[in-house]
Order: C-alpha cells, then structure tokens, then sequence
C-alpha cells in the first residue's frame, strides 16, 4: 500500500550498494568447490583471474562479453538508485573494452508494502541510463522480495583481438584511476543522516557517472590492462590485477583521489563492515608505509559502489592519457605503476 511518509531505501536493508557483495574470502572458498570449468577454445574470459566479465568469441571478428550485478539500496532516491545501479552494472562491459549492447533488469522488490512507484521510479532511472550508454532494454525478471534490490544482466560486444583484461598490466605501466574513492563511507553516512544535500548529490552523481567516457578516450591508447573499481575497493581489485598480471603494483597514497570528508568521516566511526572485510582479506598481500595509519588503510580498501577504472598503461603514452581524460570531464588520476618487485604484491607508498 502507500506510504504516507518518505521511505528511506537505505533503511531497508543492512548493507548497501555493492557494501552487500560476500566478502571475498567467503567467495574464494565457495568457488573452491565447483567442478572445473570444462575447457573452451572460444571461452576467452573466464574464472581464472577474477575478472570483471565473461568474454565467449563467436567469430574471429565478434565476442560476447557477459555480466550481472545486483545490490540493495546506495542511496534513498529511488530515481538515483536506479541510475546508480544500472551504471554499475553496464561498467562492467567497460572494463572489458567492449560495448553495452542488451540489458535484462533483475528486481527484488516488496511489492504489498511499498509503494509501486518506488519501483516505476527505480526502473525509470535505470531505463534512462541504459539509454545513455546507447543500449537496448530487453527484459528482465522480478521477485516479491522483503528487502529491495535490482541490478542488470548486460551483454555487449567486443573484437576479441581487442578484450581488457586484469591481467595484462607489464612493469612500468603506470596506473590511472578515473573516479575518487571513498564511496561506501560516504553511502554509510548516507544511512547515518551525517551528510548534507550536496554531499548526497556529489557521491551519487559519482556513482550514476558511466565509464563510457573513461573507455572511449582509453580506447585510443596502449592499454595493457584494466578492470573497475567496485566492492572489494580499490586494493582489492589492484590486487586482482597485480595476481593476474603477475606484476607488483605501487601506488601512491596521496595521488589516489578521494572524496571530500571522507577521512573526517572514517574517524567518526562510518566505515562499513564490508570495507573492514575488504582490509581483513587483501592486507597480507600489501606491504603499508608506516606513515599510514589505520584510517588511511581503510580508505584504499573502501567497498566502491559504481567506481571508475583501474587503467593500466603504457608508460610513454600514460602523461597524454591523463590529459585527454581530464579534457573529456573524467575526474581521473595517475596513482601508482606495475613494477618488478613484489609481484603479486601491492606496496603503498608516500610522497
């Protein structure tokens, strides 16, 4: 039936966002125990290195690429939650180098208790997204469901002599970020009423931004590698690359972009469970500079919801990536590079 006061989505759920995902360690020990995947020649992205979406080739010009993400409320807007979660999703495909072509919406929703135009409201911001990205909404699947969720099952297309992965980064390559961290602190706050409207409008514009832009302009260079930024923060996923790639990965504290108040925030205490689980897992991996404290550590592992992507690039052509993304309005940033030492491994550093 009708509410009779605004519902705040965040309140319906415990976590948030991509906050909600199992935590990596739990995942890594359920995926342990599926049979192996039986060998295909045309599988050419899979399971191995954890990365952002499937690539199946169907020809030697065409390759599908694959994904699904789905997660409960970022935000209280129903409209932004929408459009927050459908670029989520389709990011994927981005990372990939490929190009959204369909999407089929998954809904969770408490059809008997809240009111249905949340729902219209959700699925309208998300329609409006899809239309951004130059993809087709086909269909999709909904279940009446006591806590709201939705997400997108996406497919996009790709040259398979043309596919990003997490796991082609060489030693030099310098690495660009093309969205700040610090998203699930902030999205906590959300939940806490401790940031202002314009704060809210900050984090969810950051969120609801496409990685269209970040991956045409990228497109154009010698891009080694690349995967976004999302759940398992900014570390986890370097981690995931530096692994696949079998290279070390420094990065450097303070060119990572970061979100206003974030740290201020960390220190009142608004750091989301998934955020420590995230630290808890990819902290053997990662050998800290001891001028970083606790909170600073937090940060660099924040569960990002929607964040931007992780770009590996030819060092030559790295200082004109940068500029071209910054020119085209991607709030991107040089954080590190793929060396020698420590592969495998993830040194944060200092200036």
């Amino acid at each position: 039936m009708p509410q009779e006061t605004p519902i705040k989505l965040t309140s319906l759920s415990s976590k948030g966002g991509c906050g909600c995902k199992i935590g990596p360690a739990d995942l890594q020990q359920v995926l342990r125990s599926l049979p192996p995947v039986v060998p295909n020649p045309d599988l050419l992205v899979g399971l191995d290195t954890s990365d952002d979406a499937g690539v199946y080739r169907l020809n030697d010009e065409l390759a599908l690429v694959q994904t699904v993400d789905f997660f409960t409320p970022i935000v209280d807007d129903p409209y932004s939650f929408g459009q927050i979660a459908a670029a989520n999703a389709i990011s994927d495909i981005y990372a990939m180098g490929g190009k959204p072509l369909t999407v089929l919406n998954i809904v969770a929703f408490p059809i008997s208790t809240l009111d249905k135009q949340i729902l219209a409201d959700i699925l309208r911001g998300a329609a409006d997204k899809v239309a951004e990205a130059g993809a087709t909404l086909v269909g999709g699947h909904s279940i009446d469901d006591k806590e709201p969720k939705f997400g997108m099952a996406v497919t996009g297309l790709i040259h398979p002599e043309r596919v990003k992965t997490n796991a082609g980064a060489k030693p030099g390559d310098k690495l660009i970020l093309t969205k700040p961290i610090g998203v699930g602190i902030m999205t906590t706050s959300i939940k806490k009423d401790q940031l202002s409207e314009e704060e809210v409008a900050r984090v969810t514009k950051v969120m609801a931004t496409l990685n269209k832009t970040a991956a045409e302009v990228m497109s154009g260079y010698d891009v080694h590698a690349c995967t976004d930024v999302t759940g398992f923060g900014l570390l986890g996923h370097a981690s995931e690359m530096a692994k696949g790639s079998e290279v070390g990965v420094r990065i450097v504290k303070e060119q990572v972009p970061v979100l206003p108040r974030v740290r201020e925030l960390a220190e009142q205490g608004f750091v989301p469970g998934g955020t420590k689980n995230n630290f808890a897992h990819v902290s053997p991996s990662v050998i800290f500079d001891d001028a970083l404290d606790q909170i600073d550590q937090y940060i660099l592992c924040d569960a990002v919801t929607s964040g931007g992507l992780l770009i590996a690039v030819a060092p030559e052509q790295a200082e004109a990536l940068l500029a071209a993304l910054l020119a085209a309005g991607v709030e991107a940033g040089m954080i590190g590079e793929a060396v020698n030492e420590h592969p495998g491994q993830i040194v944060v550093a200092v200036r």
